[in-house]
């Protein structure tokens, strides 16, 4: 029997499933992280203090973890939700009212919020431990996108529900985008900005009606924001997750303590 299972682990399909021998030499153990998958992405050797709850706050996978919540459950809305002026209301209704597992947008409201507070207490952690300094630095301005990306998904969703609070909420969040600096027509430095003495930014192409597709939130502004929402900003949030997954383990992992 000995010879049988040493000559399966010694054939060569047995070594194309499994690259390396059991984890119990620092050898093994490091080729078991370098030849996973998912484990590639965490360097090989960390320290243990880093590791600790009361230092980690486990704020970053818990961020992860909730972005992945919110993933799922935006894909079943999006089979109930019709982002029309005349349908968006009843669309909500009905997912909290009749739709099988109506539980769902509240588990995605109720995430969003919960994201929006991890990823805060993400980056107080890694500001407070020093986490930002070299040769982190790159991957403190990757995070920092990513909180403001964070916040543009929650913004963007808060017009969904196309209820009275969701549309004077937008309209008042988007009137500050007309004091973007050179981009908003009531913005620092948009009169510099002329050609043949008539100003290039003005209320109908400045950041706002860029945000908006229109002077007021319309249907059209509706349709911008699903778009942006369930399309837009999800796969330029991924992307940045997994540069920033990336560095860390380039990095060395989680800084240890100050």
């Amino acid at each position: 029997m000995g010879r049988i299972w040493e000559g399966i682990r010694g054939s060569q399909i047995w070594k194309s499933i499994f690259r390396h021998g059991s984890p119990l030499t620092p050898r093994n153990r490091t080729l078991a992280v370098l030849t996973n998958f998912f484990l590639h992405l965490h360097p090989v050797k960390i320290r243990r203090s880093g590791l600790r709850i009361s230092y980690t706050w486990c704020m970053g996978g818990i961020t992860f973890f909730l972005f992945l919540v919110e993933t799922i459950t935006g894909l079943l809305l999006m089979f109930y939700y019709r982002p029309t002026a005349e349908l968006a209301y009843a669309d909500i209704l009905a997912m909290r009212e009749h739709v099988p597992l109506g539980v769902m947008r509240e588990i995605h409201r109720w995430g969003a919020h919960a994201m929006v507070i991890s990823v805060w207490l993400h980056m107080y952690r890694v500001f407070l431990t020093g986490s930002y300094k070299p040769p982190r630095e790159f991957n403190w301005n990757v995070g920092v996108i990513l909180l403001v990306l964070t916040l543009l998904l929650s913004f963007t969703g808060y017009l969904l529900p196309w209820d009275q609070l969701a549309i004077w909420a937008v309209t008042i969040g988007s009137n500050m985008a007309r004091a973007t600096p050179f981009l908003g027509h009531e913005g620092p430095g948009s009169t510099l900005l002329t050609l043949g003495g008539v100003p290039l930014v003005h209320a109908g192409d400045d950041a706002r009606f860029g945000l908006l597709a229109s002077r007021f939130v319309g249907e059209a502004s509706l349709l911008r924001f699903y778009v942006l929402h369930c399309v837009g900003l999800p796969l330029v949030a991924a992307t940045l997750m997994a540069i920033h997954f990336w560095r860390v383990r380039k990095d060395g992992g989680i800084s240890g303590p100050l």
